[in-house]
């Protein structure tokens, strides 16, 4: 049977609390939702939204997009950046489109927006999938750290060991820490593909020159927020993942083999929580898997929600 769908339309939605929310539909209101959940802070969907939201509404689900509060298009000089934060709007996007349960389908530190939130409303989660999801933080830092140091002692550069030894002196709970760690993985090429293919390379070039990445809004004070408002800044989310488990919604989980921000005893450590079953590895494919390797992740989710 043909399916019909409906075009996908911008909605600036104004909820109860007063906040402006940028969100976007795409695909069938009938069929299964998705919440696509970015990462951040100081993130947004535009890459997401511009690459894969209509092709994953083709395959049959109701593709629902939107950035933070405070994040990307959804501009709000008051926003705290706190998870409930967070959790007040999703519960907001579900009583919009009179929701009963969705798909949360989350991406870098939208992992732990999604995962924290389904802990609290499992109700509300038919399904939670990590898309290069963040689950141990510390790890994740000390992953860099660690390997960089090994990386620059191999090639004698001593500047940059100094520079790994200035962060690991700073507050592990901080947002300077956590900038740090990152900007030394993004200068080392840890959040890109080794081996960009034809299909990928098409994808990033087509959203550079995208209305979309015209609007690739970051809020630099995001980070800074979060940091000072949210008690919850540096966490291992595992535990919440068993609980989730224990509580019977169901867990998937898809990872780019290069993406350098893991090591492979996190990788291995996810796999071993959701079951082989509800695992993917992609290869030849780092932190942006849904535009590195767009065809396996959309086959991966395709088979695990159907």
């Amino acid at each position: 049977m043909k399916k019909i769908l409906l075009p996908f339309f911008f909605i600036i939605s104004f909820f109860g609390n007063g906040q402006n929310l940028y969100i976007k539909t795409y695909g069938n209101e009938k069929d299964k939702a998705v919440i696509f959940i970015h990462g951040g802070p100081s993130g947004n969907s535009t890459l997401f939204e511009s690459t894969t939201a209509q092709k994953l509404a083709d395959l049959g689900f109701y593709v629902i997009v939107y950035d933070r509060r405070g994040e990307g298009r959804s501009t709000d000089p008051e926003a705290k950046f706190t998870y409930q934060e967070a959790f007040q709007d999703l519960n907001a996007i579900y009583k919009e489109y009179h929701l009963s349960k969705a798909i949360l389908l989350s991406h870098s530190f939208g992992g732990l927006v999604a995962t924290l939130y389904t802990e609290k409303y499992s109700q509300n989660v038919s399904a939670l999938v990590l898309a290069g999801a963040l689950f141990s933080q510390q790890e994740t830092y000390d992953h860099i750290l660690n390997s960089l140091t090994k990386k620059y002692t191999k090639n004698l550069n001593p500047e940059e060991l100094k520079k790994i030894s200035s962060i690991e002196k700073l507050d592990k709970n901080s947002a300077e820490y956590r900038k740090a760690c990152y900007d030394l993985a993004g200068e080392n090429g840890y959040f890109k593909m080794p081996n960009p293919t034809e299909a990928s390379k098409k994808l990033y070039a087509d959203y550079e020159v995208s209305e979309f990445y015209k609007t690739n809004i970051r809020n630099k004070s995001a980070p800074l927020l979060f940091y000072k408002n949210e008690k919850q800044n540096n966490i291992d989310s595992r535990p919440a993942l068993n609980k989730i488990k224990a509580k019977r919604v169901s867990i998937f989980a898809i990872y780019g083999k290069e993406d350098g921000i893991f090591s492979t005893a996190q990788i291995k450590s996810i796999k071993s929580l959701v079951g082989e079953n509800h695992f993917a590895l992609l290869n030849n494919c780092s932190h942006y898997l849904f535009v590195d390797q767009q065809n396996e992740f959309l086959s991966n989710v395709k088979k695990w929600l159907n």
